[in-house]
């Protein structure tokens, strides 16, 4: 059974929408940057602190070869993992790869909290909206690689899966 691949951007709901999609297959849920933080026994605030982002996407990398090897999962990814083509190329081999978006001020609203984002944390109001602005264009291209896309803008986790599934389904990625 394929994999079932979440990326975007930060604050898109990828985590919370692959945890609702995984209940609902039934199938086990790999929150990447969960493993990558379990893994190295440190956040990923503390890795970009103390080894900066290339350590960090080396551990990305390793992490996204493991999962992308397994089978009949939910893989949430974290935002930057599509900067690397190799993990991209492993994730779209494992599965169907489902592209979550959201507007400028649903990210900025739903990544609010200081301390959880490296890229965006120690900037004001003003420069973590031209950052978010900046980085979506900047990943637009990469995201584009997904199978499917989904703007949660607007809706609920369970909205987002319950629209996933219809894909699934209607793509016979998945059989109900």
């Amino acid at each position: 059974m394929k994999n079932v691949v979440l990326i975007g951007f930060m604050g898109t709901g990828k985590t919370s929408t692959g945890r609702i999609l995984a209940q609902r297959l039934g199938r086990a849920f790999v929150d990447l940057d969960a493993a990558i933080e379990e893994e190295a026994g440190r956040s990923i605030p503390e890795i970009f602190a103390a080894e900066g982002e290339a350590a960090f996407r080396a551990l990305e990398k390793e992490a996204v070869k493991r999962v992308a090897a397994r089978r009949a999962l939910v893989i949430s990814t974290g935002g930057g993992t599509v900067k690397d083509a190799a993990n991209v190329t492993e994730l779209k081999q494992s599965g169907a790869v489902i592209c979550l978006t959201a507007s400028v001020d649903a990210v900025l609203m739903r990544t609010a909290h200081v301390g959880e984002r490296p890229v965006l944390d120690g900037k004001d109001a003003g420069d973590r909206r031209r950052a978010v602005e900046d980085l979506m264009e900047e990943r637009r291209s990469l995201y584009a690689v997904a199978d499917y896309s989904v703007d949660t803008s607007e809706l609920s986790p369970l909205q987002v899966a319950d629209d996933i599934i219809g894909y699934l389904k209607r793509e016979g990625v998945f059989r109900a």
